[in-house]
Order: structure tokens, then C-alpha cells, then sequence
């Protein structure tokens, strides 16, 4: 996702990785995946993180919404947050990820919102809550992610 340009970070985030010389939008993306599948992030904190995805190009034979996809932004968002969590000199990998699928979506855009559950020194735990434009909840995930000392800034 190194085209997108619209993330919202907070001040407290910009100014934490400002002397890291890294692109904010591009590290905090799902990457080439989430480009092939649309995700978007739209805002970034270790709070809150909301992105979305389109449900067309990203549906199962039957015409819904694949599991899959779901996730993918559920382990994005929630990834995201944990990052911010850890810091510039830190890097969040998942270990664990649950998704309970509510609701099939046919069309239009899911939005996920990923807020911690837990926020330690070395683990984070986020809910990650997908909804569709009608604002169903159509999955419910949660991710934990181990956070892990780097020997510099994460590029």
C-alpha cells in the first residue's frame, strides 16, 4: 500500500517516529497484500486504528465476504496499533489470531476499528470490531501480537 497518502496519525505518533526517516503510511499499511485487496488505513494511534476494504474483489465463490479477508484487515489493524504501541525501536508479530464471523456482506465497503485489550512491554492484545455500511457487526476478531526489542528503528 505504498500509494496511500490518507492516514491520519496523532501528534503524539508523528512526533515519537519523527527521527526514525521512515514513511509513516507505507511502514503502517498491510503492505502488498493488503494493496491486491484494498485495504485502507485510515487512522493510526495505539488507541484506535480504522481502516476498511472493499467487498468486491474480496468475496468467496458464494458471493460474500471471504473469512480471509476479513482477516487480513483484522490482523492489519490490529498489527498497526501494536506497532505504535511498541515504538520506533520495537516491531509487533502476531501470535495469535481469532475471527468470529457474524454476518455475511455481499458489496460495498467493511470498516474494522482495532482498540487494545491489553498493552503490556512485550505483548498486545487488540479487539479488532468489522462492521458494513449499515453498521452490522460482521466479524469480531482479536489479535495478539509478542512485541520485540529491534537493534534500530524498524525499516
Amino acid at each position: 500500500m505504498g500509494e496511500q497518502t490518507s492516514t491520519v496519525f496523532t501528534p503524539e505518533i508523528i512526533d515519537a517516529w519523527a527521527g526514525s526517516g521512515l514513511d509513516l503510511p507505507t511502514l503502517f499499511s498491510a503492505g502488498q497484500l493488503g494493496a491486491r485487496m484494498g485495504v485502507q488505513v485510515l487512522q493510526a494511534s495505539p488507541e484506535r486504528v480504522v481502516g476498511t476494504l472493499p467487498v468486491e474483489g474480496n468475496t468467496q465463490p458464494y458471493g460474500l465476504l471471504h473469512g480471509g479477508a476479513s482477516a487480513v484487515l483484522a490482523e492489519t489493524l490490529g498489527s498497526v496499533g501494536a506497532m505504535l504501541h511498541g515504538g520506533p525501536t520495537r516491531i509487533a508479530v502476531g501470535v495469535d489470531l481469532n475471527c468470529t464471523h457474524h454476518r455475511g456482506a455481499r458489496s460495498g465497503l467493511v470498516t474494522g476499528v482495532a482498540t487494545p485489550a491489553h498493552r503490556g512491554r512485550t505483548s498486545a492484545t487488540y479487539e479488532i470490531v468489522i462492521t458494513d455500511e449499515q453498521d452490522r457487526r460482521v466479524c469480531t476478531a482479536r489479535l495478539t501480537c509478542a512485541i520485540r526489542d529491534t537493534e534500530g528503528p524498524v525499516s
